[in-house]
């Protein structure tokens, strides 16, 4: 697996493309993303097929009672996912479930989104979202990566939590501006996985971030 700080989201439903990504992309990556609809067209199993391959990271935007939330990540964590995404809005016990089932899972909390609609409710708590986020040790949080601004104000109160950007490519983010902003990954979707040619599409950004001199 590589040292890159690019994330593939595959959002796409077809089991062999998520896969065969997976494995072509491997050592120019950082991991891959996987969404609920891959997950609900192929089953719980392709967590596994991915992870041989990639870091596989689940974003499920986990929002539940901390026993819903134990059991997800106890099936996650049984197919060698290396991380889940899970929402703050749920609070420290609900947090806690997740984190307590293994450290070898990374827990991933969501603090901020990068859609419009996310500056209704969302967004506007996250200084509050991350101290949840810090008080129960997780590994990293979401913030949007077409919301420089965001990052940069998120930056200071993660501490030794990773910043996970999604929003980047097809929502407008840039990963350089994203990274300089204190990203410390930036997640990337349709711009890879719809393009003609992944592998060239990565190694593009991957020399961006290079020339750009960020370390």
């Amino acid at each position: 697996m590589g040292n890159s700080r690019i994330i593939v989201a595959i959002d796409s439903q077809e089991k062999h493309k998520a896969v065969d990504l997976a494995r072509n992309l491997s050592d120019d990556i950082f991991g891959v993303k996987i969404n609920w609809p891959l997950v609900l067209e192929e089953g719980a199993g392709i967590i596994s097929k991915i992870s041989r391959y990639s870091r596989a990271i689940c974003d499920f935007k986990v929002a539940d009672i901390p026993n819903t939330n134990r059991l997800i990540a106890e099936k996650v964590h049984s197919h060698g996912a290396y991380g889940i995404i899970a929402h703050a809005v749920t609070g420290e016990d609900s947090l806690r479930a997740i984190t307590g089932v293994s450290p070898d899972l990374k827990l991933i909390t969501v603090v901020a989104m990068s859609h419009p609609g996310a500056q209704a409710f969302l967004n506007p708590l996250s200084e509050r979202l991350i101290a949840v986020a810090r008080s129960v040790g997780s590994y990293g949080i979401v913030a949007p990566g077409n919301a420089t601004g965001i990052i940069a104000r998120l930056r200071a109160d993660a501490g030794e939590m990773r910043i996970f950007s999604p929003g980047i490519g097809a929502q407008g983010g840039n990963p350089v501006e994203a990274i300089k902003a204190g990203a410390d990954y930036v997640i990337i979707g349709r711009t890879i996985y719809q393009s003609d040619d992944p592998m060239e599409a990565v190694s593009r950004y991957n020399a961006e971030i290079s020339a750009s001199g960020i370390r």
